[in-house]
């Protein structure tokens, strides 16, 4: 991670996010994601794991397998993400960990089967934005974990009205 520097934010988000739209392991790299997110929220400059984490070996078949099916999809988002307004992207890191930790909330206590996709593919565009400092990419990708921050909101609080509706009569 250390030859990484700057791109480790994105190169790690990007690895978690794809790993986190999988079904059975997404709480765990849900989890995982918390780490960057809150060290981009206290500024730190470059991502890193504690040594508990860091020095576990990682089960590389099935990660292979699921990188491998990525790869094609990361190609052709190549083609459209290229450096735009790279300016901004340092000033706004606190932000940008603040809306990933909202995501990644999603993603780790989703109760609905597969609800955890779109907040991973969100947290997936954000960290290809970032990686490739595409500030264009970056706002469109804020813009949509807004609405779907907002959307999850909505419907806890409808659940939470339905509960309390259903308990009084």
């Amino acid at each position: 991670m250390q030859s990484l520097q700057k791109r480790s934010y994105g190169m790690i988000m990007l690895s978690l996010a794809v790993i986190a739209i999988a079904p059975g392991i997404s709480i765990i790299a849900g989890v995982l994601l918390l780490f960057p997110a809150f060290q981009m929220i206290a500024g730190k400059s470059a991502a890193t794991f504690p040594r508990f984490i860091s020095a576990r070996p990682l089960p590389t078949r099935p990660l292979a397998a699921l990188m491998q099916r990525a790869v094609p999809v990361l190609r052709y988002l190549e083609k459209i993400v290229h450096p735009r307004w790279a300016r901004p992207l340092a000033a706004i890191r606190p932000m940008v960990g603040i809306v990933i930790a909202l995501l990644d909330a999603f993603v780790v206590l989703a109760p609905i089967p597969l609800a955890q996709v779109l907040p991973a593919l969100v947290i997936a565009l954000i960290a290809l934005a970032y990686l490739e400092e595409d500030g264009l990419l970056l706002s469109l990708a804020l813009l949509a974990a807004l609405v779907l921050v907002a959307a999850g909101s909505a419907a806890a609080w409808e659940l939470v009205r339905g509960a309390k509706w259903l308990s009084t009569h």
